[in-house]
């Protein structure tokens, strides 16, 4: 398995990186109010998530609330086991069926196609390697709506961003100047390996189109930092991301 993704404390004050250098969850200091995670990595981090929180002197009964950008193997992974040690699983309503039924998620044509690039036969080991074919099942999480501040620790302000599934959302935490993008955008292609800001790629979305049109919905938020599901943290506005990735295009 990959090595622990770099700290992300030096670009938003509060918020650690964690998971392996292939994918990324996030834990938001809020001080006094306590610990929300950012989505849950893969099944098999487990012990890497121990491992991480120790190093920035947590441990998981702290954490109070998992918030999920959405509800796919990759992001959910360790929901069952954070939420075990006493936190609350939020995730948007069009979501919560990928969450109760994660047998669902089968691969597509696309996917399967996408198997020709290196990097991404890389992704799929890992995340095989890590549980990502037996995601978590979570049978009663909490819902969040478009726009609504969720009542936990950093009151993130959740962005309905649909296209990557039907309840993607991003999140911004406004005390923390960060946004956490969850795979609306990528700096690392799960498929071919190339970084730098960029659509999630189609061979891994619901409706490619209906990611682009949610990108317009980063244009009027205030972050100093895009945090990606899937590569190393944007600085800048979520407007330029929003820009750089319309450049690049569907893949």
């Amino acid at each position: 398995m990959s090595g622990p993704g770099a700290s992300a404390a030096s670009l938003a004050p509060g918020v650690h990186r964690l998971g392996t250098d292939l994918v990324n969850w996030y834990l938001v200091d809020a001080g006094d109010e306590g610990l929300t995670a950012v989505d849950a990595g893969l099944p098999g981090y487990g012990d890497l998530m121990e491992e991480q929180l120790r190093a920035v002197g947590r441990r998981p009964d702290e954490i109070r609330a998992v918030v999920l950008t959405h509800g796919h193997s990759d992001h959910t992974g360790l929901v069952r086991r954070i939420a075990d040690a006493g936190a609350r699983v939020l995730i948007h309503e069009d979501d919560v069926e990928l969450l109760r039924n994660p047998g669902g998620q089968r691969p597509s044509l696309q996917m399967v196609t996408a198997l020709r690039h290196g990097h991404a036969r890389r992704f799929m080991w890992q995340m095989g390697r890590a549980g990502g074919t037996r995601p978590t099942r979570f049978e009663s999480p909490e819902t969040y709506g478009d726009g609504a501040e969720l009542d936990v620790p950093g009151h993130p302000r959740a962005i309905h961003t649909p296209g990557h599934t039907a309840g993607h959302c991003v999140l911004q935490f406004p005390r923390q100047g960060a946004l956490f993008a969850g795979d609306l955008i990528c700096t690392l292609s799960p498929v071919t390996g190339r970084t730098g800001v960029q659509p999630f790629p189609s061979a891994f979305n619901a409706d490619s189109q209906r990611l682009m049109a949610s990108l317009g919905r980063l244009e009027d938020l205030d972050a100093g930092v895009v945090l990606p599901g899937h590569g190393d943290p944007l600085p800048g506005s979520p407007a330029d991301a929003a820009r750089s990735a319309r450049a690049v295009g569907m893949h």
